[in-house]
């Protein structure tokens, strides 16, 4: 675990508790393993999802004033997800300053998305306790303005081939996973698309609904309508 003033540093933010953050980066795995059971991070996250969705949501209705509620709530899917929180927190090097247990350690702790995702919520957390909910928007705008564009040109391929194939009834289309490969923390997951009987497209991923859309992308690509 690397010294937290450097974690500071990647936040643009000085604690006044470290207390806080060292708690933010504590892994369960690691408070176990110690005689005087620490605190960790799970209560953090739990007060740091509540804090993350209602800044989210507000920026998405004032920044999206004509958008209706699904649109917004889909568009809050999308940035609050874990695979987004993961790469949010790649961006400031947070599996770097964790505290984890020999277990975690062996298997890849600091790369796991789930971990991270979690430690990132619960890092939001520790800033509002520390400084309020101001504090904590400046830090969860940082990253929510920098993938709002990548949000926008987001495109559902899935439901796309879905509108296409659907204009003849008597088609079908079936997502069946061929592959799955990888340790717990990295895994990748290979999907076909199926036509009636006829793979019309493959797509492979870090998760089935992520290889789901790249197998649909194929397919619209085969058909010339997308690139």
């Amino acid at each position: 675990m690397k010294d937290l003033s450097g974690f500071e540093e990647e936040i643009h933010y000085t604690f006044r508790d470290k207390s806080l953050l060292l708690t933010a980066l504590t892994h369960s795995s690691y408070a176990n393993e110690q005689p005087d059971k620490p605190p960790y991070n799970e209560r953090l996250e739990f007060l740091g999802d509540s804090v993350l969705g209602v800044v989210t949501a507000d920026y998405l209705f004032h920044t999206y004033p004509n958008e209706p509620e699904g649109e917004l709530t889909r568009r809050r899917a999308e940035l609050v997800c874990e695979d987004s929180l993961f790469a949010f927190a790649k961006e400031i090097h947070l599996g770097d300053y964790m505290r984890l247990g020999r277990g975690e350690e062996r298997t890849h702790g600091r790369e796991r998305p789930s971990i991270l995702a979690d430690a990132f919520e619960a890092v939001i957390a520790a800033i509002y306790e520390d400084a309020g909910i101001e504090r904590a928007r400046e830090h969860i705008l940082r990253f929510l303005k920098a993938h709002k564009d990548l949000n926008n040109k987001k495109k559902d391929y899935k439901t796309m081939i879905q509108e296409v194939i659907q204009q003849n009834r008597e088609e079908k289309l079936e997502y069946v996973l061929a592959h799955e490969s990888g340790p717990d923390h990295d895994k990748r997951f290979v999907v076909e698309l199926h036509l009636n009987s006829n793979v019309i497209g493959t797509g492979e991923g870090r998760s089935k609904k992520h290889a789901e859309q790249e197998a649909a992308h194929e397919a619209l690509r085969l058909m010339g309508l997308e690139k």
